[in-house]
């Protein structure tokens, strides 16, 4: 068989499973940093850390942090978080750069991040980074509504990548105290993390596979400039696609979408993902939402970053006087 038609097949096998268990539908997302057709997002993202990461991962150089607003104390965090919900946004994703061990301080912004959530009632999600079993029960008891964490499935990757002095067994342990908390997980891979190479992913869906995940967010390499990457050719769109059906095929009652963190205008990249029965999208074209259309799934949009699997604007939400 050609590797065109294998590739379709196999799509097609992945999207029929997921119309099988999930439904024909598919929810399309704006988050909160994004405006499209004079819209914004309503689930900003606040970094704890400020501009600041001691990792300096190749991909990134801490280059996304600039994007979120900075909240570099617990104060500050309560502060802006009383003023986005009186404002009317939905939540907040709370992240930030990471130590030289792949950990954020939660031990420092727990007790501001539950008296967020007792105040303003946002939805709480977090970007948890390599969380031991204290980290991630504080997490729970403070009210966090679920954990984003980035998997990988190579060790070279990490430690190269990632400059992380362990292997990706330490992934499976956050994980794994993650579930032990009870927290909800949204796991990513971000595809061609490797310098635009396929490398792990495979076992990162495998790895995944072990856990009740909430659901799966497939992500592809960004160059951003003045990174080591920045000339790195991402992966190609039939590759990422390809994840996607592996994901299904490991998890079939699994949720799966196409996140934000992608090259924007890489259409092909959404035309496929939609063809392996993505249930979820973040900032999709017209051609996406034309191509849902002609595969007759229901569609529905929300202002919320893709991981959140609900519908918030039926949710009230708490703002001082």
């Amino acid at each position: 068989m050609h590797r065109a038609e294998s590739i379709a097949e196999r799509l097609r096998a992945a999207r029929e499973l997921s119309w099988r268990h999930l439904g024909k539908t598919i929810e399309f997302y704006l988050p909160g940093m994004f405006i499209q057709d004079g819209v914004r997002g309503r689930y900003p993202v606040l970094s704890i850390t400020g501009g600041e990461c001691a990792l300096g991962c190749d991909h990134c150089r801490g280059a996304l942090l600039g994007q979120m607003v900075h909240v570099s104390s617990p104060d500050q965090l309560v502060a802006r978080c009383r003023r986005l919900a009186a404002g009317g946004c939905l939540g907040v994703l709370i992240s930030g750069g990471c130590d030289t061990g792949g950990r954020l301080p939660w031990h420092r912004f727990i007790p501001a991040i539950r008296e967020v959530k007792a105040e303003t009632g946002l939805f709480i999600s977090v970007h948890s980074g390599l969380v031991d079993d204290r980290d991630a029960l504080g997490l729970k008891q403070a009210g966090v509504d679920q954990a984003l964490i980035d998997v990988i499935g190579d060790d070279e990757t990490l430690r190269t990548v990632c400059h992380l002095p362990f292997g990706v067994d330490r992934i499976d342990s956050a994980l794994a105290a993650l579930q032990r908390a009870g927290i909800p997980v949204v796991p990513h891979i971000v595809c061609g993390i490797h310098y635009g190479r396929m490398r792990g992913e495979k076992e990162a869906v495998a790895m995944i596979s072990r856990f009740p995940v909430q659901q799966v967010v497939i992500v592809s390499l960004m160059p951003i400039p003045g990174t080591p990457m920045e000339k790195a050719v991402p992966p190609a769109p039939e590759a990422v696609a390809d994840i996607i059906a592996e994901v299904r095929f490991a998890m079939p009652r699994t949720p799966v979408s196409l996140g934000c963190a992608r090259k924007r205008g890489n259409r092909r990249l959404e035309l496929l993902a939609i063809d392996a029965g993505v249930n979820r999208m973040a900032l999709p074209s017209e051609e996406a939402a034309a191509r849902a259309a002609s595969h007759g799934l229901a569609i529905h949009c929300r202002n919320t970053c893709c991981s959140v699997g609900r519908d918030l604007t039926d949710r009230p939400v708490k703002t001082q006087p």
